[in-house]
């Protein structure tokens, strides 16, 4: 008997790229392509899709912030004063991410009013100086 020849599976061509499978960052596009006829005296070991990886511009990473600490005593012992509270940055924006808002909050505060003597010590006092 004359030797047999097999004869190739027939494939379609390969398809378009997918779009990558994320929209930010790395992820994953795949390309398929169709069996036409399966191969004569023979196995079709052929791949029919193909993937790779792909890369988008990087996320956007918004800033993050702790929770805000205590508020602080008011700074003065007596009469109008103000005082604090502040929170940290854990994460800086990255990528067109959010903004940070505000780190610190002021706020006016009054202990009791401030006696009058007080008020003339100092004056003396100053112009003891």
């Amino acid at each position: 008997m004359p030797e047999c020849h097999t004869i190739p599976c027939l494939l379609s061509p390969w398809s378009e790229w997918s779009d990558c499978s994320v929209t930010c960052g790395k992820g994953m596009r795949t390309r398929q392509r169709m069996l036409k006829s399966a191969a004569e005296l023979g196995d079709c070991n052929e791949e029919l899709e193909q993937a790779e990886k792909c890369m988008l511009p990087e996320c956007p990473i918004d800033c993050e912030l702790t929770e805000w600490s205590q508020w602080s005593e008011c700074n003065t012992s007596c009469g109008k004063g103000h005082m604090i509270r502040t929170r940290m940055i854990k994460i800086e924006p990255q990528f067109g991410g959010a903004a940070c808002p505000e780190t610190v909050q002021r706020a006016k505060c009054r202990v009791r009013k401030c006696l009058r003597g007080a008020g003339m010590e100092k004056r003396r006092w100053k112009e003891a100086r």
